[in-house]
C-alpha cells in the first residue's frame, strides 16, 4: 500500500484497494479449505441455532405453587387408639439431663435461664431426677419428651395412596406469556377422577404419593419409616416460536436429602405438632405429636426463547467473520509455501 502525501490526500479518499486473489489448483488445499468451510457452517447451524438458538431472545420463568392434598387413613395404637386421620391431622407444614442441668444444689441452676437446646425455663431450684442424679427443674410441659423409640413401620399406611393436586402457574413477563399446569379445557368433573400418568394422562395435575417417590427410585413405606425430602421438579422450558400448546410442564422426582449410609448423622425429616385441650378442672393439656414423613419440595425452573432480529444478525455476522477468516488463514499459509 502506497503512502498518500498532504497534496494528494483527496485523491486517495477516493480510492479503494482489495487483496491480490490467486486461484490454487491444488486437491489438499482445496480440500482442507471446503472441510473448515463446512466445519464452520455446521458449528452455526447445528450448534449455535439448532442446539443453543442464538437467534431467540430469551426470558427466565416467574412461578407461584399451590398444593392441596386429599386421602384418609386409619390407625389403631396403644397410644392414640383407634382413630382416623384426615388432611387436617396430617398435613402440616428424648430429652434426659445433660452436662449443662445436672446441680448439686440450687445455686447451681439460674433462674430463667433458657437453653435453645433444653427442655424448657429453670425454675432456680435443684431437683432428684434420680436416686443418683440431681438436675435444674424446669417449666415446661410434663413429661418431657423422649424420642428414643423410634417407629419401625409407618403409622400411616395407607398414606401411599394419597393424592396432591399442583396448581403451578408460570409467566414470562419480556414476551407476556402467561400459562398454567391446568390446561384451558380441564373441568373440574375431569380432576375428580383424573390421576397423573406418562403414558396414558401426562396432562393431569393430580398425583399418587406412591408414585412420585416409586420415580425417585425409593420405597414410599421406608422413606416415611425415617422421613426424607422429595423433590417434585417442573420443568418449562418453551421455544414460544411454535404454538403455545406445545408449552408445558414436564415433571421429574428424585429425592433431595442426603441417604449416605456412612453419614447418618440426623438422617430423614421430622417435626413436631401439638393438639391443645382444657380438662374440666380448667387445666390447660396437649398432645405432643413427633412425626416422621415426607416433605415435598416443588422446584419450578425453565427458560423460553422467541426469534429476535438482533441476535440473529450478531451469529450470522460472527459466521460470515469465520468463513472470511478461512481465506485469510489459507492465504498467510500459501504465502509460506514453495510449489514445484
Amino acid at each position: 500500500m502506497g503512502g498518500c502525501s498532504s497534496q494528494s490526500c483527496h485523491r486517495c479518499f477516493f480510492e479503494y484497494e482489495t487483496e491480490r486473489m490467486i486461484v490454487v489448483k491444488s486437491k489438499v488445499v482445496g480440500s482442507v479449505f471446503r472441510l473448515i468451510q463446512f466445519l464452520i457452517l455446521f458449528y452455526v447451524i447445528g450448534y449455535v441455532c439448532v442446539v443453543q438458538k442464538s437467534y431467540q431472545e430469551t426470558d427466565s420463568v416467574i412461578s407461584s405453587v399451590t398444593t392441596k392434598v386429599k386421602g384418609t387413613g386409619f390407625t389403631n395404637t396403644s397410644d392414640l387408639g383407634g382413630r382416623v386421620w384426615d388432611v387436617a391431622d396430617y398435613n402440616i407444614p428424648p430429652q434426659l439431663p445433660n452436662q449443662s442441668t445436672i446441680c448439686m444444689s440450687d445455686s447451681d441452676c439460674l433462674e430463667g435461664s433458657n437453653d435453645v437446646r433444653g427442655n424448657g425455663i429453670q425454675t432456680g431450684l435443684c431437683m432428684n431426677y434420680s436416686e443418683t442424679v440431681k438436675t435444674c427443674e424446669v417449666l415446661s410441659w410434663c413429661p418431657l419428651e423422649i424420642d428414643i423409640n423410634l417407629p419401625e413401620h409407618a403409622l400411616l399406611v395407607a398414606a401411599e395412596d394419597f393424592t396432591v393436586l399442583i396448581k403451578n402457574s408460570v409467566t414470562y413477563p419480556k414476551f407476556n406469556f402467561h400459562k398454567r399446569n391446568i390446561l384451558p379445557d380441564v373441568n373440574s368433573s375431569y380432576l375428580k377422577q383424573c390421576e397423573f400418568n406418562r403414558k396414558t394422562d401426562p396432562d393431569c395435575p393430580i398425583f399418587r404419593l406412591k408414585d412420585m417417590v416409586s420415580e425417585a427410585e425409593e420405597d414410599f413405606q421406608t422413606m416415611a419409616t425415617r422421613g426424607g425430602v422429595l423433590g417434585i421438579m417442573i420443568d418449562w422450558n418453551c421455544d414460544l416460536d411454535w404454538p403455545e400448546h406445545y408449552c408445558g410442564p414436564k415433571y421429574s422426582f428424585r429425592r433431595l436429602d442426603n441417604k449416605i449410609p456412612e453419614n447418618n448423622v440426623a438422617p430423614g425429616y421430622n417435626f413436631r405438632f401439638a393438639k391443645y385441650y382444657k380438662t374440666t378442672d380448667g387445666r390447660e393439656t396437649r398432645t405432643l405429636i413427633k412425626a416422621y414423613g415426607i416433605r415435598f419440595d416443588v422446584i419450578v425452573f425453565g427458560t423460553a426463547g422467541k426469534f429476535n432480529m438482533v441476535p440473529t444478525i450478531v451469529n450470522v455476522g460472527a459466521a460470515l467473520t469465520f468463513l472470511s477468516l478461512v481465506s485469510s488463514v489459507k492465504w498467510s499459509h500459501l504465502q509460506n509455501t514453495h510449489y514445484l
